[in-house]
């Protein structure tokens, strides 16, 4: 089956972020490892430009942009880290942006995306269609419309995670055995996995989802693309996605991704427990993946296991709460 990206576009996109997007390092924490019996690696990208992954794919497809595309501007929709990633690329590449984002997106998150220029719209998301509103804003504007994920250079951008993973994990001498990732529409799972597989073929691979958004889970139990309850609810804000995308889901269930999920609990206690005892600040939806690992959600001991942080942008006080809860 021919996908929407490869691993070559993978590399290219690394060349095309090469000396803008932050190379962000593994790191291994004895306490971590000792509580799971197993060697864990952690790929923190909440140390990424706007504090988050998606800086990456948004770079990648802005600076792909031509002369006349970039005179026109840009609109995306997002919820929060994907809005902040293409305002600081388009920041940095010069480019008007426009980004419609839910009104009740954490306040960093919009406080933020406004601070790097962008100018935000903002809609309802249980009452009205984002993709719909934001056709509306480019209007007859000529302007390009970037999506969180179903982009092939907004995937292959985000596949350079992997890919560094895999390049840092050679350079040791480690073959992992396993992988989780956090999943909202698959941009970044459906690139990383990629290029994690194309050096490691026996790799185990996990997406990680909110309990009432596992539409991915279920996709790759099913075969087809599945949605969200109208109505679902989650603190992990990052990945509430209505759905996996067309152009990331045959990627993700040809690799045979197995698919988590965690409760909201989970996810705050991983805040927690990445900031007290690994001095990482995540947020519920970057540290969904680590919230599988210290819930047993899968098998670590004995195993070397690579753990994604997609995410640190906090709104303070949960962060605060999160602190506030018991840590062991």
């Amino acid at each position: 089956m021919t996908y929407a990206i490869s691993y070559d576009d993978i590399l290219s996109a690394a060349n095309q972020i090469a000396g803008v997007a932050v190379r962000t390092p593994l790191i291994e924490s004895p306490a971590l490892n000792d509580r799971v019996g197993g060697r864990v690696f952690i790929k923190p990208e909440n140390l990424q430009r706007v504090g988050a992954f998606k800086f990456r794919g948004a770079y990648n497809r802005l600076s792909r942009l031509t002369d006349a595309e970039k005179a026109c501007g840009v609109v995306a929709f997002s919820s929060g880290n994907h809005a902040q990633g293409i305002a600081h690329a388009a920041e940095l590449l010069g480019i008007k942006a426009t980004i419609v984002m839910p009104k009740d997106a954490p306040e960093l998150k919009l406080a933020n995306t406004r601070g790097f220029g962008a100018e935000v719209v903002l809609y309802d998301r249980y009452n009205e269609d984002r993709e719909a509103v934001a056709g509306r804003v480019v209007g007859d504007s000529g302007a390009t419309v970037v999506p969180p994920y179903n982009d092939p250079f907004i995937m292959a951008g985000q596949g350079t995670v992997g890919l560094e993973i895999a390049q840092d994990l050679e350079a040791m001498g480690v073959t992992p055995d396993q992988a989780v990732i956090n999943c909202g529409g698959g941009g970044l799972c459906s690139g990383a996995y990629m290029a994690l597989y194309k050096h490691f073929p026996e790799l185990n691979g996990y997406v990680v989802e909110p309990e009432a958004f596992d539409d991915v889970t279920r996709s790759l139990e099913s075969g087809t693309i599945e949605q969200v309850d109208f109505g679902a609810r989650s603190v992990c804000d990052a990945l509430l996605t209505p759905s996996a995308g067309d152009l990331t889901f045959p990627i993700m269930k040809d690799l045979g991704l197995k698919g988590i999920t965690v409760s909201d609990d989970e996810a705050l206690d991983a805040v927690a427990y990445a900031a007290i005892r690994m001095k990482l600040v995540g947020e519920p939806g970057g540290v969904a993946s680590l919230g599988a690992l210290l819930s047993g959600k899968f098998e670590a001991k004995d195993k070397t296991t690579v753990v994604v942080i997609s995410g640190g942008n906090i709104e303070p006080a949960q962060l605060q709460a999160c602190l506030e809860r018991s840590v062991t």
